[in-house]
C-alpha cells in the first residue's frame, strides 16, 4: 500500500505524486525544508520548526506557500491518512518552476511538498542505549548554515565518509572548532557543563536544541554556548548530539578514541529522558 503524499494542494498516493522539471528545487537547490517528528500520532515541536520555516523562507525572500495554520491541517491529515504512530513528516518549499535563469522569477508559485515516514520505535531508539561514533571532517559547506536549505550535497559526503570509516556520523571543523554533525548539533559535557556551539550562520538553529538547553538549564545544568575543539572533546566525560529525528543521541567515540568512558553518559541520559517526557506531554 503506497503512502499518501501532499503536493501543491492535493493529496495523492505517492506513484502518482508529480513535480515539474522546472522546479527550481531541482535545478538550483533553491529551496528550503523541514522534519517533525510524530509520537503517538501526534506532531513534536511543530511550533518551532514552522518558525524556523518562516524565517527561512524570509532570508531567501521565498513566499509561503500556505499559512502555518494550514500547514499543521496538512501535517496532521498526511499523519491521519498514513497510519503514523511514530515517525517523521518532511515538508519542502522551492522557489517554484520557471524557466531555468540564475535570477529568480518574479511569478512563479512556490511550490509544497510534504511526505511521512514511519519509524516504529523511535522514541525507544537502542542506539541510544550504547550510543554512536563520530570521525571528524573539514566543513565544506556554505557560509548560510542557519538557513534550512535543500541542498545536502556536503553533508551526504560526510555521512558517507563516516560509513566508510566505520563509524555512524561525522563532525564537521572549521578554523579548528566544530560547527556541527552531518544533520544534528553537536554537544560535549564537562563536568556538570554543557559546551555547545553559540548561534550564528556557521550552524542551523536547531529547533531540539533549543528546547534541550532550556531543559537542561531548567534542570540546574550550566550551559555555555561557545566554540569547542576536537582536543577539547576528546578530553570531555561525554558527548551527544541533538536533532528533531534522533532527539538526544550520546556519542561515545570520536575518530576511534572513546570519549569519557566509552558509554552513554548521565547527563545525555537525563536530557533524552526529560525531552521525550516534555515533548510528549506538549505534543498536538
Amino acid at each position: 500500500m503506497s503512502r499518501t503524499v501532499y503536493v501543491n494542494g492535493a493529496y495523492v498516493p505517492e506513484e502518482d505524486a508529480k513535480i515539474s522539471v522546472f522546479d527550481r528545487g531541482f535545478l538550483f537547490a533553491d529551496g528550503v525544508y523541514e522534519v517533525t517528528s510524530v509520537l503517538g500520532g501526534k506532531l513534536i515541536d511543530f511550533e518551532g520548526h514552522a518558525k524556523r520555516l518562516e524565517r527561512s523562507l524570509s532570508e531567501l525572500d521565498m513566499p509561503a506557500p500556505c499559512t502555518m495554520d494550514e500547514l499543521l491541517e496538512i501535517h496532521r491529515e498526511l499523519v491521519r491518512a498514513n497510519g503514523i504512530d511514530e515517525g517523521l513528516v518532511y515538508l519542502q518549499v522551492t522557489r517554484g518552476a520557471a524557466d531555468r535563469d540564475f535570477a529568480y522569477p518574479v511569478d512563479a508559485a512556490p511550490s509544497l511538498v510534504l511526505f511521512t515516514q514511519s519509524k516504529p520505535g523511535l522514541a525507544a531508539n537502542p542506539v541510544a542505549e550504547k550510543g554512536i561514533s563520530v570521525i571528524s571532517i573539514e566543513d565544506q559547506r556554505w557560509g548560510r548554515r542557519d538557513i534550512k536549505t535543500v541542498q545536502l550535497l556536503y553533508p551526504s559526503m560526510g555521512k558517507m565518509m563516516a560509513k566508510a570509516a566505520g563509524a555512524d556520523d561525522a563532525w564537521m571543523v572549521e578554523d579548528g572548532a566544530v560547527t556541527e554533525g552531518t544533520s544534528n548539533n553537536a554537544y560535549i559535557v564537562k563536568g556538570n557543563t554543557i559546551v555547545t556551539r553559540h548561534l550564528g550562520n556557521e550552524i542551523l538553529h536547531g529547533i531540539t536544541r533549543a528546547a534541550v538547553l532550556r531543559m537542561a538549564q531548567e534542570a540546574q545544568m550550566q550551559v555555555e554556548e561557545r566554540s569547542f575543539t576536537l582536543e577539547e572533546a576528546a578530553t570531555a566525560d561525554e558527548a551527544f548530539v541533538t536533532s528533531a529525528s534522533t532527539f538526544v543521541m550520546p556519542v561515545v567515540s570520536l575518530d576511534g578514541a572513546q570519549i569519557g568512558t566509552g558509554k552513554p553518559g548521565p547527563v545525555a541520559a537525563r536530557l533524552r529522558e526529560i525531552y521525550l517526557e516534555e515533548s510528549l506531554a506538549k505534543a498536538i
